[in-house]
């Protein structure tokens, strides 16, 4: 094990009352209380375990909407939808750069009516849904919301969270498709759609996970995720929110690795930082304005497709992580995803690990089991001042989208993920199955495969909507997007008429595309 944190910090051979001399401890608090670090509910779960929500989705709605169901039946308390790479860049299925893509990493959704599909026979007013979708996420949400209604399900009373986190894929994940300050207004606009209509949903998950995939470390994943979220709070108010009316539904969505000390230390950071920022930066004066809300996936990262039953192991510990960090909901990856899309039986595991956690351990039996933990506490305070520290160059160059714009955190995390990849390659740092401990041959394993027949059978159901539609009702529909676009209303009044209308998703963003133009990134090196 190295000397040192994964963010770099020292760790001190013994911890004890010394290395806590001169804490605050008002910068504990207790559980439920300002400044959240032990957690942002008296109780935790003591009253209730986590949510319990499965990322699941791939190839064509029918197929989606099969396993959620079976994930439902299994004992999945929240579904996690998975779109595939054209549907997050805003292009339809039958579209020259979706070949070969399509229902590949997530499943295909070019219209209401596969919306529709995808959630055949789930009641939304019961399930709480989250969907991973950045770019497009405000037509995606609308799809739901129209699905909602032709179920007779009202508005208010849907629950769930769309990702909407378009400032990270600048970062790390890359599935943008307008430059930053258009992708502000969208989040703004949906922020407040979402105020008025759809009151209980989450309007974004401010996404640390995927930066920490491509590299960060846990005080870069703080640093940087809570600089977005600073930003998306001075676009909101600068679009004339108050910050009480939209602050309560922020929510953040992070990592947990297989080392779990600094793991549980990072939650505790964050949520501290968090609660200062909002009360003392922006005024907060509704708690749960203040409370940092997350929802936590198991390091998919750190899957080996070598000896994958190993992965089973890493998965409990960073399960454990997160747990005993305090989040809100929690993914747990399936042993075989760095193979390829998890088996039924793989993606029933990863919720058993869950169930085993939350009902065969001590975990749940009291509140914050780490309170007072001489290492945790050292810890939490050494990322807390290395998170500030790269929160203060973030501002130095006047917020982080001109630091995206500059290539400041991309770099940061390249240079991390650089380091981390030649210790492994040099064997300083152990990966069980892949540069220790490793087997000569593997048992062979049978992949999910999909079947390529999947492709054929969307861009044929997407030829039947359109010769089906009414053209020029949707010619009509997207010509109002391009004029809101254009102007300064709420873009999401005209998209969620024209998505009515059966405009699609590729429709939509290409009329948006019309005004707005795409990112073009800068290279960093």
């Amino acid at each position: 094990m190295r000397g040192e944190t994964e963010s770099g910090t020292p760790f001190a051979r013994v911890y004890g009352p010394a290395d806590r001399e001169g804490a605050d401890p008002a910068a504990l608090g207790e559980p439920g209380g300002f400044p959240y670090t032990r957690g942002v509910h008296p109780g935790m779960y003591t009253e209730r375990p986590w949510t319990m929500r499965q990322y699941a989705g791939f190839g064509t709605a029918r197929e989606s909407n099969a396993r959620y169901r079976e994930l439902i039946g299994h004992g999945t308390t929240g579904l996690s939808v998975a779109f595939d790479l054209p549907t997050q860049m805003g292009h339809d299925s039958d579209a020259p750069l979706a070949a070969g893509e399509v229902g590949k990493v997530g499943v295909a959704i070019d219209s209401v009516e596969d919306m529709a599909v995808l959630f055949d026979a789930i009641p939304l007013g019961e399930v709480s849904t989250s969907m991973t979708i950045n770019a497009p996420a405000a037509v995606l949400l609308l799809l739901y919301e129209l699905v909602a209604e032709e179920q007779g399900v009202p508005a208010e009373r849907l629950t769930g969270t769309i990702q909407n986190d378009v400032l990270k894929e600048y970062i790390a994940r890359g599935t943008y498709i307008f430059p930053p300050e258009p992708s502000l207004r969208l989040v703004a606009d949906t922020f407040a759609y979402c105020r008025e209509h759809l009151p209980r949903w989450n309007t974004i998950s401010i996404s640390g996970y995927h930066m920490a995939e491509a590299g960060a470390t846990p005080a870069q994943e703080i640093a940087f995720t809570l600089a977005n979220a600073i930003a998306y709070v001075d676009a909101a108010l600068g679009a004339g929110l108050a910050v009480d009316e939209f602050a309560p539904r922020l929510s953040f969505f992070f990592v947990a690795r297989t080392t779990l000390l600094e793991e549980v230390a990072k939650f505790r950071a964050a949520r501290r930082i968090w609660a200062h920022l909002m009360r003392d930066r922006f005024g907060a004066q509704n708690p749960r304005s203040m409370m940092l809300r997350c929802h936590t996936q198991t390091a998919g990262v750190q899957l080996t497709a070598q000896q994958p039953e190993v992965n089973l192991v890493r998965v409990t510990v960073q399960a454990m992580a997160a747990v005993l960090g305090g989040t809100q909901s929690l993914h747990t990856n399936s042993f075989d995803e760095a193979i390829a899309l998890p088996t039924q039986k793989a993606a029933r595991l990863a919720l058993r690990t869950q169930q085993v956690l939350a009902h065969e351990t001590d975990l749940t039996a009291t509140v914050d089991p780490f309170a007072g933990s001489y290492v945790v506490e050292s810890l939490t305070d050494d990322l807390e001042a290395e998170a500030l520290r790269l929160m203060a160059a973030v501002e130095e160059r006047g917020g982080a989208v001109r630091a995206i714009e500059e290539g400041f955190q991309k770099s940061e995390i390249e240079r991390i993920a650089y380091r981390v990849a030649r210790e492994v390659d040099e064997g300083e740092r152990v990966v069980v199955g892949v540069n220790r401990f490793t087997v000569e041959e593997d048992e062979p394993y049978q992949p999910l495969r999909l079947d390529p027949a999947l492709e054929a059978e969307q861009t044929a159901r997407l030829a039947r909507l359109r010769a089906s539609r009414d053209g020029a009702a949707v010619r009509t529909a997207l010509e109002e997007v391009r004029r809101v676009a254009a102007g300064s209303g709420n873009v999401l009044v005209p998209l969620k008429e024209a998505l009515r209308r059966r405009a699609t998703v590729g429709e939509v963003c290409d009329a948006l595309r019309d005004v707005w133009g795409v990112h073009r990134p800068r290279e960093t090196f």
